[in-house]
């Protein structure tokens, strides 16, 4: 992900922002007694650099995502954003992965960056049936905002959620400076944004602190995190984000998406392993933590 990022972190402060004073009272009014969901993931499921790490050294390409739905349970998808995925490709992700993986689908590029959510009722809704095909593996969708899609369009992305049927959970990312400079025009987005039950995407990016704005909207959080190549500052931010979840959790959190990003993602996933070590150890989780293969593998089934 090339939004936020710098060539030099030398100077950035990542202390992470104190919560909006709306979210703790969200959450306490949601609280429910039951354990929540939590899911760990990347933005891809294929890289050469994971055979022999993540993945046996003799994997083939094309059984990627079956490794990665072993060692991860959700992902972060961002093909859908290039294009509406056809019956085929959906029945094959799903067959693909185990009961309880999360698919989170990004919506296509021409719906809000291209048409920015005008006169797009019949391709969203094209894109709102195939991802529906996921069933039992479909996530929270996402929808990303473009840098140019500013509060004066607060009207457009009513009127689009609005659109969206209920059964399909959605989270949307923010990104035009003044949504967090103007407190009216953040406080009306966050009104419309409860009221019909759509989540918000906390960016965790060096170049854009901005857009951490804190806010949650529903009871879900989804987090993308944007790390500099396991600089040591990766790490103590993780440690941050797992006191706050923590602190989150307690407070009534019912589900957690969160996506690790690094530079190619190469290192991406000693990150989300380490970020789900700490969730098992501060928060009394017992997430399954992925597995190395250092070797390659006999005998496997592919």
């Amino acid at each position: 992900m090339d939004f936020g990022k710098l060539q030099n972190i030398d100077h950035v402060d990542f202390t992470l922002p104190t919560d909006h004073p709306d979210t703790q009272p969200l959450l306490i009014r949601n609280k429910q007694d039951e354990k929540p969901e939590v899911y760990i993931g990347l933005p891809v499921w294929v890289n050469k650099a994971w055979a022999g790490n993540i993945y046996p050294a003799t994997m083939r390409e094309k059984d990627s995502l079956l490794w990665y739905a072993r060692q991860f349970n959700t992902i972060e998808l961002n093909s859908t954003h290039y294009h509406i995925p056809g019956d085929t490709t959906i029945e094959r992700w799903r067959n693909s992965v185990p009961r309880g993986f999360k698919f989170c689908p990004k919506f296509p590029q021409l719906i809000n960056h291209e048409s920015a959510l005008q006169n797009t009722h019949s391709m969203t809704a094209a894109f709102c049936e195939a991802i529906a095909g996921l069933e039992d593996n479909l996530g929270s969708s996402f929808l990303q905002l473009p840098p140019y899609f500013s509060p004066s369009q607060l009207p457009d992305l009513e009127a689009f959620v609005k659109f969206i049927p209920e059964s399909i959970p959605v989270a949307v990312e923010l990104r035009h400076p003044d949504w967090f400079t103007d407190n009216v025009a953040s406080l009306e987005l966050f009104e419309v944004l409860e009221k019909y039950r759509i989540g918000t995407v906390l960016t965790d990016v060096a170049g854009r602190r901005d857009v951490l704005h804190m806010r949650l909207t529903t009871p879900s959080a989804m987090i993308r995190f944007v790390g500099n190549g396991l600089h040591p500052t990766d790490y103590s931010r993780i440690d941050a984000w797992v006191q706050r979840l923590k602190l989150w959790f307690e407070n009534g959190l019912q589900q957690l998406y969160f996506f690790v990003h690094e530079p190619d993602n190469t290192l991406a996933p000693d990150l989300a392993i380490y970020l789900i070590g700490q969730l098992n150890k501060v928060c009394g989780f017992d997430l399954k933590v992925p597995k190395k293969f250092v070797q390659p593998v006999q005998g496997e089934l592919f």
